[in-house]
């Protein structure tokens, strides 16, 4: 997938360095640093869901029966 992503000029001038001197894209480069990003966040994507349900008084398999009923 192709994406415009805009950065100063000092990081320009960093990734050219690093892709120089690993001999790498700089394509490859950002996307590793997505994945290292990715890896890193992973946690809040899943803590954030955690116990959405706790907040109700009703059993979450209840409730889904109950709902079912009106079909």
């Amino acid at each position: 997938m192709l994406i415009l992503i805009d950065i100063s000029d000092a990081q320009v001038k960093a990734l050219d360095a690093l892709a120089k001197r690993r001999q790498q894209s700089h394509a490859s480069l950002v996307g590793a640093a997505i994945d290292d990003y990715l890896q890193h966040h992973q946690h809040l994507l899943v803590d954030g869901a955690f116990g959405l349900w706790g907040k109700y008084k009703v059993d979450g398999l209840a409730y889904q029966e109950y709902l079912r009923k009106e079909w």
